[in-house]
């Protein structure tokens, strides 16, 4: 808390006239990461092909991830003890995981087991690029391919899929996919 009150230019008593508590200052900077986080996505790319927004997407996901690890941290990786956002400031991260949804649905992955396993594999790029490559870009380089990866996947248990669980998409153009 010192050296938070130092770096504001302020003392640690006036720290508590506007936060109560260490986790309504945590609260606090979540909220507002998650706000910047949000706007990011959100923002408009420049293609309308739904697999290049996918990997768009992602890219623009790792970078905001590693250019702050420690918001990182604090968004998704719940590395601090007792610490829950406020339905007020977790509103921003639901409405980013819900225009991932979005986004992933336009190419027809709906199957919440996807989104978590597009969520998963996503996080896990950034992890080891933050991990084992800070500064660099050894773990980034593979978003194109994680995507194809990942569509592949989710286009083969799609096309498996008894036909009343499936939404509207796309034929396969692939020689000889299964339909």
């Amino acid at each position: 808390m010192r050296d938070l009150a130092a770096r504001a230019g302020i003392t640690t008593p006036t720290i508590y006239a506007y936060f109560e508590s260490k986790n309504d200052i945590y609260d606090a900077m979540f909220g507002d990461a998650a706000a910047e986080f949000e706007a990011r996505m959100a923002a408009p790319y420049d293609t309308e092909d739904s697999a290049a927004v996918l990997v768009a997407g992602t890219l623009r996901f790792v970078q905001f991830c590693t250019e702050d690890v420690a918001r990182y941290q604090l968004l998704f990786q719940r590395t601090i003890p007792d610490f829950e956002p406020s339905e007020e400031s977790y509103a921003h991260a639901v409405m980013a995981l819900e225009g991932t949804k979005r986004r992933l649905a336009t190419v027809g992955v709906t199957d919440p087991k996807h989104v978590d396993l597009w969520t998963a594999l996503t996080t896990g790029l950034v992890d080891q690029q933050v991990s084992n490559d800070p500064g660099g870009d050894r773990w980034a380089r593979l978003v194109e391919d994680a995507v194809a990866m990942f569509l592949s996947h989710c286009q083969i248990h799609v096309e498996n899929a008894p036909r009343a669980s499936l939404t509207p998409r796309r034929s396969p153009t692939r020689k000889g996919a299964r339909r």
